[in-house]
């Protein structure tokens, strides 16, 4: 808008005001998010992959296989943790990325139903006999329980009676360990998921320049 100065009969012009900021009427961009999962997947289980053969192959080097193999173990388990969180930040990243611009909220919102979804798919993979993206923790858990069960041949519930209450403290306590660690390193995994999302979105345009 415009208007002319009677004093000098110079034209000034008022700045246009700006276009509003527009965002996704739906907020939850699916198509962006399964791409995520893919990623986040195939990154761990490639990141799994090679940190496993760097274990074996220290276990096979050395000279005293018996005596590191727990140590070794211990690493691959941090390390797998570690790939855990790379691979949610890059799934996130790239849910966000793939999507137009949105505000943080949006991405925070796409970031942990991202999450969501790794983690229900990874279980389903665990189920089948493949180690997923929460593989490290869940496998942790199902093997103190398949070790219980298969202790005697028999079923936890027939064979209570036979175990002694030291036993049962420590099979108590080994699933409290690990079913502790399955959900610490799942709010790790929705915090790594939410902050790649947010590193990946773009800002949104004004309403002049952009369309949803």
């Amino acid at each position: 808008m415009s208007y002319v100065n009677r004093v000098g009969d110079d034209v000034i012009s008022e700045p246009a005001a700006a276009g509003r900021v527009v965002d996704y009427h739906d907020r939850v961009r699916w198509g962006p998010i399964i791409s995520g999962l893919l990623v986040a997947i195939a990154t761990q289980l490639i990141l799994s992959a090679i940190i496993g053969a760097l274990g074996a192959g220290t276990i096979e080097a050395s000279g005293r296989p018996r005596t590191i193999s727990p140590n070794v173990a211990s690493n691959v388990g941090i390390w797998s943790t570690i790939a855990l969180l790379i691979s949610l930040f890059v799934g996130g990243w790239i849910t966000t990325r793939a999507c137009g611009p949105m505000n943080r909220n949006t991405a925070l919102l796409n970031g942990a139903i991202l999450w969501a979804t790794t983690l229900a798919v990874s279980s389903w993979l665990l189920a089948s006999g493949v180690s997923g993206t929460f593989g490290v923790a869940v496998s942790n858990a199902a093997a103190i329980l398949n070790q219980a069960r298969q202790s005697g041949n028999l079923n936890i519930p027939q064979q209570a009676p036979q175990i002694s209450a030291q036993q049962a403290r420590e099979i108590a306590a080994s699933i409290r360990t690990g079913l502790w660690w399955f959900v610490f390193g799942s709010l790790l995994g929705l915090i790594a998921s939410m902050i790649g999302a947010v590193v990946g979105a773009r800002n949104p345009r004004n309403g002049q320049n952009y369309r949803a």
